[in-house]
């Protein structure tokens, strides 16, 4: 079998492997959906998923240490991911063969030569590391806080000298050396001191915007199985919904429909994890290369190079994806996979500069503070967003999210979903939760989204913890919020219609919604004057009423005239008439002219704080649409105490 088509299978059966993970990230009982598969598998084989939230957190969650194994093997072969097993190549290869299999030769060719933007991954590469590792290195940057501002400045002083005498002895620019000088000692200081505010950067993990594991997961899951859900392939058991999946459907699209313009064009330009892997392939102990300097330059062996690394010449083995086309379009065997060096010479280290690599770092550093220059996370936290029960407080969220979509595909009632802008821009596309949406709210006896995610963002809790049951009956039930009462769009409140939805469902016990019962005097278009009675029935001088109107049992009469003016249930009324409950009849009957009042029996509803732990039941049942009467807040979250409410008493 050649060693193309061995190629091809593998990638096929990683592919297939892919979607079945997909596929079985969900929650319940058959055989098909989640029971002890590895789903996180290809998430944790990502070494640049573990790379960043290691730079972050400094610590490495256990199950990605499977990216070491990649890493080894990276080593040892090259980028054999890229090549053989990233799903997301896979697609690319896919598209981008069938835009191109009936060009020529030359057209061919053509596509596949090497381009200088394609540093531009390098770049992205270390943007997205340095926003992971900037508050390390802030950290190790920093003077102790009782140092005094005048020997800081003193010190900065000497360091600038110093950088200034080294850099004349090597006779350099004397402008340019004391610019940096300055600039160096000068940052240092600024650093030292302005981070030790209450504002400061805290590591920001972005890497699962762009890179291509993340992004597959995320796109497959929240666009792919919603439609396949509405079939009769589905694996959930009710279709999902997913707000504003526009932007990843884009993204996932664009980046799939720009391989008919130039082959493999995000793995070539954009993907900061085939970046990561062209800086490992320079140590490749295997390696593609020809054997033999005798080459006749036809170009045969760039005809399908998927990686555009000019085999032909001297090769870029950063960008080579070991597709290994090459070696069976050379039709002289020249080329070949083998430990020696390219008899043609090798271009090992990345097409990046010196100048550009500082100045993606620098953009990097910069780019913390930008997101965050609108308070998220800080003083103008956004209430509205809830984050999923076990979640860590924003800023560790925020250092170990890599937004791939994990928990939205295993909630079983699809409560979670993408934060749009809701997070800040900081925040895009990780998990909050929607509770207008789905089948349910925030199941008190679920736990699934914490035990599936892959870097712990969402840490695994019990069962017990996340009701507040034996260990944990002290510290009572995790609360992912606080639900709110709006009076001005409650039914019982605002428009005196009986309502108790949220009450009834409220899943916790005793009760964290409970209601005051008073009464309402009923607006009529014409009075009800007597006409005749007796102890059970009153018939009217007009037809005032609907018929069966105030029949729910929620309505009562009342003769103000009368001596007995207690409040009788109504079980039914025509146009001209009411019957009210024979086990409390009138004791006297109402006399002819005088006046009935109806009354409503409403029961509004009150929230206590203590009780509530922002489940958000009431949200989802809730019958007033649009704008819910009651609606979910993060106040009183546990994971962050400065949203506890002030509650004395």
């Amino acid at each position: 079998m050649k060693i193309v088509t061995t190629r091809r299978i593998c990638q096929i059966f990683f592919f297939i492997l892919f979607l079945w993970f997909c596929l079985a990230t969900t929650l319940g009982e058959r055989w098909f959906q989640l029971r002890g598969w590895p789903v996180n598998w290809i998430i944790q084989l990502d070494p640049l998923v573990g790379l960043g939230t290691l730079l972050t957190t400094r610590t490495l969650y256990a199950g990605l240490l499977w990216g070491l194994a990649t890493v080894v093997l990276t080593i040892l072969l090259g980028r054999f991911f890229c090549g053989w097993l990233c799903p997301f190549g896979t697609i690319h290869q896919f598209v981008g063969y069938l835009a191109r299999r009936k060009r020529t030769i030359k057209a061919k060719v053509a596509l596949n030569r090497y381009h200088s933007a394609q540093s531009l991954k390098y770049w992205i590469l270390v943007f997205l590391l340095t926003m992971a590792v900037a508050e390390l290195v802030i950290g190790a940057m920093r003077l102790p806080r009782a140092t005094p501002v005048g020997f800081a400045v003193l010190l900065a002083s000497g360091l600038a000298g110093a950088i200034v005498l080294t850099m004349r002895q090597a006779r350099l620019n004397a402008k340019k050396t004391i610019g940096a000088a300055f600039i160096v000692g000068g940052g240092w200081v600024l650093i030292s001191f302005l981070f030790y505010a209450d504002w400061r950067p805290v590591a920001s993990l972005q890497i699962g915007l762009l890179d291509p594991i993340p992004l597959v997961y995320r796109s497959i899951n929240l666009t792919l199985l919603p439609l396949i859900d509405r079939t009769t392939l589905a694996a959930s058991s009710s279709p999902r919904l997913y707000a504003g999946i526009w932007l990843i459907a884009s993204i996932f699209v664009v980046a799939v429909l720009l391989n008919l313009i130039r082959p493999r064009f995000y793995c070539r330009f954009v993907c900061p994890l085939g970046a990561l892997f062209g800086v490992l392939g320079r140590f490749a102990i295997w390696r593609i290369g020809k054997s033999r300097e005798e080459c006749t330059n036809c170009h045969l062996c760039e005809k399908n190079c998927e990686g555009a690394c000019q085999p032909t010449s001297q090769i870029r083995m950063a960008e080579c994806v070991l597709c290994l086309n090459c070696i069976e379009d050379c039709h002289h065997g020249l080329t070949g996979y083998h430990v020696a060096p390219s008899a043609s010479g090798e271009i090992l280290s990345p097409d990046l500069s010196r100048r550009e690599l500082l100045t993606a770092a620098v953009s990097g550093a910069f780019a913390i503070p930008l997101l965050r220059i609108g308070g998220n996370p800080g003083l103008n936290w956004n209430a509205r967003l809830v984050r999923p029960p076990g979640s860590l407080p924003e800023d560790r969220f925020l250092s170990r999210c890599i937004k791939c979509g994990q928990c939205m595909r295993i909630c079983p009632t699809n409560v979670i979903h993408p934060a749009g802008l809701t997070a800040g821009l900081e925040g895009l596309w990780t998990p909050v939760l929607n509770f207008r949406i789905g089948t349910s709210g925030c199941q008190h006896n679920c736990i699934a989204c914490g035990n599936l995610c892959p870097t712990a963002a969402i840490r695994p809790i019990s069962l017990a913890e996340r009701q507040g049951l034996g260990p944990y009956a002290e510290q009572g039930p995790i609360k992912i919020g606080t639900a709110f009462i709006d009076r001005g769009r409650c039914l019982p409140w605002a428009m005196d219609r009986p309502c108790i939805v949220c009450q009834e469902n409220c899943p916790v016990s005793p009760k964290a919604i409970f209601t005051r019962e008073l009464f309402n005097i009923v607006h009529l278009q014409h009075p009800l004057v007597v006409k005749s009675a007796d102890t059970t029935r009153i018939e009217f001088q007009t037809d005032a009423l609907v018929a069966n109107q105030f029949a729910t049992g929620d309505y009562f009469c009342v003769v103000p005239g009368s001596p007995d003016r207690r409040r009788r249930q109504i079980i039914a009324n025509t146009s001209g008439s009411l019957t009210v409950d024979g086990k409390n009849p009138f004791e006297q009957p109402p006399q002819t002219q005088n006046s009935v009042s109806i009354q409503i029996r409403l029961q509004q509803p009150y929230v206590d704080p203590r009780l509530c732990i922002g489940c958000g039941v009431c949200e989802h049942e809730c019958p007033v649409r649009g704008k819910r009467a009651i609606r979910v807040t993060a106040e009183n979250e546990s994971r962050a105490r400065e949203h506890a409410l002030l509650i004395e008493g």
